[in-house]
């Protein structure tokens, strides 16, 4: 992070804004993937200053945070090598302004730590600030989040990234992007809405974050009423996906499986195969249906457009954090 002195705990914030409400308007929970990952709320164990994109007259507008940021931040910035950097020292380095543009409005939005084994997305507020290291949708959607929370999202994303040690470096180009969507996905509202409310209430009775709750998941001799009534969510949850998709003719035989990272509570192996086979398949027809219909609509001397900026419906509502740093 170029700034660590933006940062504060929740306690300095909380005397800041005490001190003047106006405060609030430059004070935000900063979360990040390890909390996203390890509280039972999901919620940010820290604060951050965050003076958006205005001049340094507004900024010091806000006495008591500005002199925090010329104290602890500005120091370092001059020594910055990039002019802009150390010109708007009270400033992010990079504000991802299409991310907050994407989700300005909505009230929550699902994320999902970028580096993880988990790959398993949240809802969370959108008020706060959010570390490179997550992944951001502009949605809440309950169909998005059963979808995201499928066996069939974290089977392409397991073939389609790299790793880090046993991690997975989800890679929203190369997973989010490609991941090619059903035609409707609104039969699985019901089955989101269950998990949210099943993994919230698990979650908090038990004081887990989702890292140790799937590890209870993926544990063969834990048979709590309540780990099993998860488990049976995202048996459910995988059903309902493969309708979606029109393969109601696969027989997904959850179970135990050996995988790369351990042993995992998922499909039969053999149907994993088959179904990033049959993902592939509906990948390719869906970039050569993209590709023709940019070709037969561009005009004289239009330049073809990369997949990427093809409608799809992944890249709508998919922002990627990856440039924000302080």
């Amino acid at each position: 992070m170029l700034g660590k002195g933006f940062i504060l705990t929740p306690q300095h914030a909380e005397d800041l804004i005490q001190r003047d409400p106006r405060n609030k308007d430059v004070l935000f929970p900063y979360l990040n993937g390890e909390d996203l990952n390890s509280r039972p709320d999901c919620s940010a164990s820290r604060w951050v200053i965050n003076f958006h994109d205005w001049n340094e007259e507004r900024a010091r507008s806000y006495p008591d945070v500005f002199a925090i940021v010329e104290r602890d931040v500005k120091p370092e910035r001059l020594k910055n090598n990039r002019k802009v950097r150390r010109e708007r020292w009270w400033q992010y380095a990079e504000r991802a302004p299409k991310l907050y543009q994407a989700i300005k409005g909505l009230d929550r939005i699902l994320v999902v730590a970028l580096v993880s084994r988990t790959v398993m997305p949240a809802r969370v507020i959108s008020r706060q600030v959010l570390s490179h290291k997550l992944g951001v949708f502009a949605t809440a959607e309950d169909a998005d989040l059963a979808l995201l929370s499928s066996s069939f999202h974290s089977l392409w994303a397991w073939r389609n990234s790299s790793t880090m040690k046993a991690d997975l470096n989800y890679s929203p180009s190369d997973v989010y992007e490609t991941l090619p969507w059903p035609e409707s996905i609104v039969e699985l509202t019901a089955a989101g809405q269950a998990l949210e409310i099943a993994r919230s209430s698990i979650m908090k009775n038990r004081q887990l974050g989702l890292t140790k709750l799937y590890n209870l998941i993926h544990d063969a001799t834990v048979a709590d009423s309540d780990v099993l009534g998860l488990r049976n969510l995202h048996r459910e949850i995988d059903r309902a996906v493969s309708g979606a998709y029109g393969w109601g003719d696969l027989n997904l035989d959850h179970g135990f499986y050996s995988t790369r990272q351990g042993i995992r509570y998922t499909i039969d192996p053999v149907m994993q195969i088959e179904i990033l086979d049959r993902l592939l398949e509906l990948n390719h027809g869906q970039r050569d249906l993209e590709l023709d219909n940019i070709v037969s609509n561009r005009g004289d001397g239009e330049k073809l457009k990369s997949r990427n900026e093809a409608s799809v419906k992944s890249s709508e509502i998919f922002t990627p954090v990856e440039d924000v740093l302080f």
